[in-house]
């Protein structure tokens, strides 16, 4: 007889059927190589309405920086450069450094670099795109925007972005060397703190669609009238000060809040918090702060400036899990996977370390290195181990059209961070359905010729003509 061994199979499978009905499917993580062979990547961006490709930045190759394009229907690293920039300088943290494509690049064209001349100088400088091939650029079409002396070869910041106010943000390093300290540095308070004739260390923020400086070639943009030192002392460039060497910073494309990683010197790594609406003018305490600490080398540490805002979260310098040496800034993750959304993803270049921790919202006059919520350490946990190469020595994150997240390494890959359908999870209520149904198919196995339960078989079919 088969017949009883039939209907069980079916109560099961209804059983399992209510189950999960209600129950909605996981979204689970994976991280996947989308390229390698590159030559020192640190950067990933996209025009905002491109979804088919990336722009990978790398920083050079012998003394050249190029820009990349990784066509993303099939992950493929295209042959010809978007773009090949030289001579770059050729020191460890020199070369080229930043990307950021106008707001309106489907129509105007524009994208701006920021690199490290073979003189020296962090330059920011506006291309075009070619007129007939939309994988290449115009190398003719160059335009300075703004250059920046630096006094030693490292701390050149060269991260660059669009706000949600259509701004351009460049950030700049304390111009190198060790305290802010010594030559070419502001004696008695360093660069950082020097607002006045100043631009290393600091963000600024320039209009890049004016220019009030016509009669200055090397000079092509206008200054925002919302500058916060705009008609009083200081530069007018400026949009926040006291940073040592931001490395990578990014805007929450959902809040609009302003986040970036400042690289400590050797006690201290940190992640700051700018939130949207700010009116800008921010000082967050170098050289006199490291995170939230005095910096305790060369005699120039002490309490923080007045009205200084500390970060959110800072780490020690050393080997373990919470800990490093050279902080990454990344994102908010906004993309498909469900279990990062709303997360700030950075890393520890030295130690390639993989955290993510979500800002508590409170106020920064608050701020004291404590401000966040459910910090989460993703290093070597399956989610995070790539399907194919190592996740070490990362350079940077970026971000796509899409809101998926990019992981740069500087040995030659690219990795992006991928949403994977799991199986549905159980609840606890479909589990109590489940046996009560179990329950039920019993009673309907055993009793079936009662008429309750006869009415109960028919209700769900089991006594329809050839049935069971």
């Amino acid at each position: 007889m088969k017949r009883p061994a039939r209907r069980l199979r079916l109560v099961l499978a209804l059983g399992f059927g209510c189950a999960c009905a209600g129950a909605a499917a996981a979204t689970d993580v994976a991280v996947e190589r989308v390229a390698t062979g590159l030559s020192r990547p640190l950067y990933v961006t996209a025009p905002a309405s491109d979804t088919e490709r990336i722009f990978v930045v790398e920083q050079r190759n012998g003394s050249t920086g190029r820009i990349r394009i990784v066509a993303l229907a099939t992950d493929t690293l295209l042959g010809t450069p978007f773009l090949s920039i030289s001579p770059v300088s050729t020191g460890n943290e020199q070369g080229l450094l930043g990307l950021a494509f106008h707001p309106d690049y489907a129509s105007n064209g524009y994208f701006f670099v920021a690199y490290t001349h073979a003189d020296g100088t962090l330059r920011v400088e506006r291309y075009a795109v070619s007129a007939g091939d939309p994988n290449v650029a115009d190398p003719a079409s160059a335009t300075a925007v703004l250059s920046i002396a630096q006094p030693q070869a490292n701390h050149n910041g060269g991260w660059l972005g669009f706000g949600p106010d259509g701004y351009l943000y460049v950030s700049s390093g304390d111009g190198g060397g060790g305290d802010d300290n010594g030559a070419g540095h502001t004696p008695g308070i360093g660069n950082a703190q020097d607002i006045t004739d100043n631009l290393l260390g600091k963000i600024l923020r320039l209009d890049v669609d004016g220019d009030d400086f016509p009669a200055d070639p090397t000079r092509n943009y206008a200054i925002p009238a919302g500058n916060p030192f705009v008609g009083v002392t200081g530069d007018d460039e400026i949009w926040v000060y006291g940073l040592r060497n931001t490395w990578r910073a990014s805007f929450d494309r959902e809040t609009g809040d302003f986040y970036f990683a400042d690289v400590g010197q050797n006690n201290r790594e940190e992640i700051d918090v700018q939130p949207t609406g700010s009116a800008g003018g921010e000082n967050y305490g170098w050289r006199l702060r490291e995170g939230t600490i005095a910096t305790p080398s060369g005699g120039v540490g002490g309490p923080p400036p007045p009205g200084a805002i500390d970060p959110i979260y800072d780490y020690e310098h050393g080997g373990g899990p919470l800990q490093g040496n050279s902080v990454t800034g990344g994102y908010v993750y906004r993309g498909p996977a469900i279990s990062l959304r709303g997360r700030y993803l950075f890393a520890d270049f030295v130690n390639s370390r993989i955290w993510s921790l979500v800002w508590d919202g409170s106020d920064p006059s608050a701020f004291d290195g404590t401000n966040f919520l459910d910090f989460i350490d993703h290093t070597g946990t399956p989610e995070f181990m790539p399907d194919a190469g190592i996740l070490t020595n990362i350079s940077s994150f970026g971000e796509d059209a899409a809101g998926n997240v990019y992981i740069t390494t500087l040995g030659g890959e690219v990795f992006r961070i991928a949403a994977v359908p799991s199986l549905p999870s159980l609840a606890p209520v479909s589990l109590a359905a489940l046996g009560l149904l179990l329950l039920l198919g019993g009673l309907l196995w055993m009793g079936g010729r009662t008429a309750p339960f006869a009415r109960c078989r028919a209700s769900i079919g089991l006594d329809r003509t050839g049935a069971a």
